[in-house]
């Protein structure tokens, strides 16, 4: 495909207008300046994209997120985070199959190619339901199941280890699209040996670790007062960072915390939508970017957003930065995006992918800004993270390959997938006598 005359965020961080990129396969072949009209570049390729208006970047890569939640979209609503897990998504989840993960994972990944997600980091259980979701779909995914247990729970007698021996093996058959992780659920969740056994796995296997970090405070300030330590130094001692390690929220990380993290590489996940909606704080992303920490972003799961779309997740992340610290220029976009592109790409393992350059591995999207709520246009660039949302992206292409297009799927049956989702939230309630 030739994007023909579109603008783009360059690398560092500005906007290029009256570009042409093209794409080979699955690689991105050229990014050079517009030199023809429409007419004449259409006599040349086969596939010519008109970009009059719009802005290419990078996909977004959601980094931590439980999709199959969206069966659970709206289900506990005004509860705090330990009582809604406990009380309604607990119990809910549960009763779930594969085959429901596998309806609640086709419905959130056709919300996220909507809105220009390229690939996601996942944590769920029956796994082989969200595995068989990608594979239809086209979108890429890191996949795991978050353990948890106590000191009775054996590791190799779990459903966790058999899932995610599973999915190592299922990951082979993907051409690259899925990887396998081992995911801890948190720290409130385990106990001291569990924490050493899936650290012990996961570095035997080479596998990269995903796991929920200092959310909120009670979670933190309970594992000092049980620990005599913060949920970093404990899993740090334990040697759960001893593998490329993601962790999500780390919104109550403090003093040592920062440097651990550092030592390990270990990459950190936005989610403010989550953190507001739960009241569990306001992580202060301007630390970790200043200590060096590769920030990333995730929407979390639908069941605690509610919605999957990344473009409103950095906006918000950059509106609670300048509001935190009062300063206006926090963050620039080419900063933002990074954080939701090729941070995440990295984060993940993916190192092809995740920026607008020759070699790198299509994994684009195209905004629309020729829509009122632009008007009048001043800078492409500075529109994406103040006024657009998921409902602006016009198309979104993975490995070469456009998997959504103006409201139409490539790979999905929407109005099945919602019929679905519908039908399987009605037996749950019934089952739950709700």
């Amino acid at each position: 495909m030739l994007f023909h005359n579109i603008a783009i965020i360059d690398a560092e961080g500005e906007t290029r207008e009256n570009m042409n990129i093209r794409t080979d396969g699955a690689f991105i072949a050229s990014v050079e300046p517009c030199e023809n009209d429409l007419s004449d570049a259409r006599k040349l390729h086969k596939d010519v994209y008109d970009g009059t208006g719009k802005l290419l970047i990078p996909g977004f890569f959601n980094n931590h997120t439980h999709v199959p939640m969206t069966l659970t979209r709206g289900y506990g609503e005004k509860l705090p985070l330990a009582d809604w897990l406990v009380t309604r998504i607990f119990p809910f989840e549960a009763l779930l199959t594969e085959e429901d993960v596998y309806w609640g994972s086709m419905l959130g990944i056709a919300e996220m190619l909507r809105g220009g997600t390229v690939s996601f980091t996942d944590m769920y259980m029956r796994i082989q339901g969200v595995f068989r979701a990608v594979m239809e779909t086209g979108i890429k995914a890191n996949l795991s199941n978050g353990l948890t247990g106590d000191d009775t729970t054996v590791l190799k007698e779990t459903a966790w280890y058999r899932e995610t021996e599973q999915m190592r093996r299922d990951a082979k058959t993907s051409n690259g699209r899925v990887i396998a992780d081992a995911s801890l659920h948190a720290q409130y969740t385990s106990t001291v040996s569990l924490v050493r056994a899936i650290a012990d796995y996961a570095r035997e296997n080479e596998l990269h670790m995903h796991v929920h970090l200092s959310e909120s405070e009670a979670e933190h300030e309970n594992c000092k007062a049980l620990h005599g330590k913060t949920p970093t130094k404990f899993f740090t001692d334990l040697g759960l960072f001893d593998v490329p390690t993601t962790v999500a929220h780390a919104v109550y990380i403090e003093g040592e915390d920062y440097d651990l993290l550092l030592d390990k590489g270990v990459s950190l996940c936005h989610a403010p939508s989550s953190n507001l909606k739960l009241g569990s704080g306001l992580a202060d992303v301007k630390s970790w970017r200043d200590h060096g920490l590769r920030v990333t972003i995730g929407t979390d799961g639908a069941g605690s957003n509610n919605n999957l779309d990344m473009i409103e997740e950095v906006t918000l992340a950059s509106y609670l930065a300048k509001g935190l610290h009062r300063d206006p220029l926090l963050f620039s976009t080419g900063e933002l995006l990074t954080f939701a592109t090729r941070n995440g790409a990295l984060a993940q393992g993916r190192e092809d992918t995740g920026l607008l350059e020759p070699g790198y591995r299509a994994d684009l999207v195209v905004v629309d800004m020729n829509a009122f709520h632009f008007q009048p246009m001043y800078d492409y660039g500075t529109n994406l993270f103040t006024n657009a949302n998921a409902s602006d992206v016009a198309l979104t292409m993975v490995d070469g390959r456009v998997l959504y297009r103006n409201g139409e799927f490539a790979t999905i049956d929407i109005e099945k997938v919602v019929w679905n989702a519908k039908r399987v939230r009605d037996e749950k309630l019934a089952q739950l006598n709700v």
